[in-house]
């Protein structure tokens, strides 16, 4: 689930939400990659953001 906008309280990083713009823009400047990339790293590895990591620095 996605981090709720109301809800206080520390975010969920262990994910990457695709459908938050704030996750897109600190993942994709953590990485130096495209939205698409990122997106291409998320579909072939899942959504967990030490896949992704992983994914992405190889």
């Amino acid at each position: 689930m996605a981090d709720g906008k109301i809800i206080r309280g520390p975010q969920d990083r262990s994910r990457v939400a695709m459908g938050e713009d704030y996750e897109i823009d600190y993942r994709t400047g953590k990485f130096g990659v495209s939205r698409e990339r990122l997106q291409g790293a998320v579909d072939a590895v899942g959504n967990r953001a030490d896949a992704v990591e992983r994914y992405l620095t190889r």
